[in-house]
């Protein structure tokens, strides 16, 4: 975004991204779903906000879990499937779900309605942060540059 926004404004007019940074073949449950990056309207730095859209069947990521990042979820509208390690839970709109970093419990969201729904999800932007996803062999951590990149469970990059 070229130009950082001040005082109130209408989410949607914030530009929505699709797609996903995950490596074949972990995209195509998560393909669908639509960002509006909030946080970086404002010019936040230091924590994330987005209003995500999930299509029906669409995923908000892979199951997973952070070191370093707390995140929080406000369901806005529709129904979301909330799958964790203890199972799955219905959450509809106004209901929250958090999730403290360090805590190996992985987590997604799962559009299994048949209406879009949509969430704001919060979270750190902490550097330090890796993503373990416990179901896939895939990790998301800093590379000996610094830069943080998918690689398998035995450190190869993808």
């Amino acid at each position: 975004m070229s130009q950082l926004r001040h005082g109130g404004i209408d989410p949607l007019d914030i530009e929505t991204r699709t797609g996903t940074g995950y490596p074949e073949p972990y995209r195509e449950d998560v393909v669908a779903r639509r960002k509006r990056v909030l946080g970086d309207a404002f010019g936040l730095s230091r924590y994330g906000v987005n209003l995500v859209e999930l299509l029906p069947g669409t995923w908000s990521s892979q199951r997973h879990w952070h070191t370093h990042e707390d995140e929080f979820v406000f369901v806005v509208s529709g129904e979301l499937t909330l799958i964790t390690d203890a199972g799955e839970q219905i959450l509809t709109p106004g209901m929250v779900a958090g999730f403290p970093a360090g805590d190996a419990n992985g987590h997604h969201l799962i559009n299994k309605s048949n209406e879009v729904a949509s969430y704001l999800e919060i979270g750190d932007r902490n550097p330090q942060d890796e993503v373990f996803y416990p179901d896939i062999d895939l990790l998301y951590k800093a590379n000996e540059e610094g830069e943080h990149e998918f690689t398998n469970r035995d450190g190869v990059p993808y």
